[in-house]
């Protein structure tokens, strides 16, 4: 029953890694009456909870079964109005491509309080790999879109971005490798640099760079799978050119 200490948390438990949890959502999950709680979380964080708490799976595997988020949206209503502490725990941040305010809007039409608590998005991750998503002199902003939009098609801004002096990052795009390499040869920027990682932060990450143009053949014969991020621009190698940079200094 709908009550004045009913809450819903919209929390984000970060790219993988259980210690980049935020202290906040540490403090919601250890009294959480319920976990509603993603594939990308990572199980570990589910013991943070207290005994007596509710946790199901309302998550979505590439290519495999998955709950829609029509019936995600009722189990919200449904907790909400008979538990005081509801959490919906994510991957990443909630708040970048997770649908997190369509479920903040659900609670509220509802009457409930709801708190969002960020998380580390999952493409600040690709950092765990030596690339950054500025750098003074390199990149003069980030472009973040989706390869999946609600009809199926890539975000229509990338042939925009394939033209900028920024930072490119893709979430959900592996199934649209071909058509982001297209857009960058059409603009004459094949050779552009790029990166997929996968499961970044977690000890079985993997990492894949080649030319924008190459990147459906070398994520094919790597193997290269979901969850990953990618990334293309200059930041991608920069790592290497700033080591080359200092040995040739020291060198002299």
């Amino acid at each position: 029953m709908l009550n004045i200490q009913n809450m819903f948390y919209i929390v984000g438990s970060g790219p993988g890694d259980p210690e980049l949890l935020t202290l906040k959502a540490c403090k919601v999950l250890a009294k959480a009456d319920v976990v509603l709680f993603d594939n990308l979380v990572n199980a570990d964080l589910l013991d943070i909870s207290p005994p007596h708490c509710i946790k199901r799976y309302v998550g979505k595997k590439p290519f495999g079964k998955y709950i829609p988020q029509d019936n995600i949206n009722a189990l919200i209503a449904y907790y909400c109005t008979h538990y005081g502490t509801v959490v919906r725990l994510k991957g990443g941040d909630p708040y970048i491509y997770g649908r997190g305010f369509e479920e903040w809007a659900v609670a509220k039409r509802l009457g409930i309080q709801v708190t969002y608590v960020p998380g580390i998005t999952s493409m600040q991750g690709v950092g765990t790999w030596d690339i950054p998503l500025t750098h003074r002199g390199t990149s003069e902003g980030v472009w973040v879109l989706t390869g999946m939009k609600r009809d199926g098609n890539i975000a229509s801004d990338l042939s925009l971005a394939a033209q900028s002096n920024s930072t490119v990052v893709i979430y959900m795009g592996m199934r649209k490798l071909s058509e982001i390499a297209r857009t960058y040869v059409m603009h004459g920027k094949g050779d552009t640099p790029a990166a997929v990682v996968q499961d970044a932060t977690k000890p079985e990450s993997r990492k894949v760079t080649c030319a924008v143009r190459d990147l459906a053949r070398c994520c094919r014969e790597a193997g290269m799978r979901n969850p990953a991020i990618i990334v293309i621009g200059d930041v991608v190698n920069l790592n290497e050119a700033l080591t080359s940079f200092s040995v040739k200094r020291n060198v002299v």
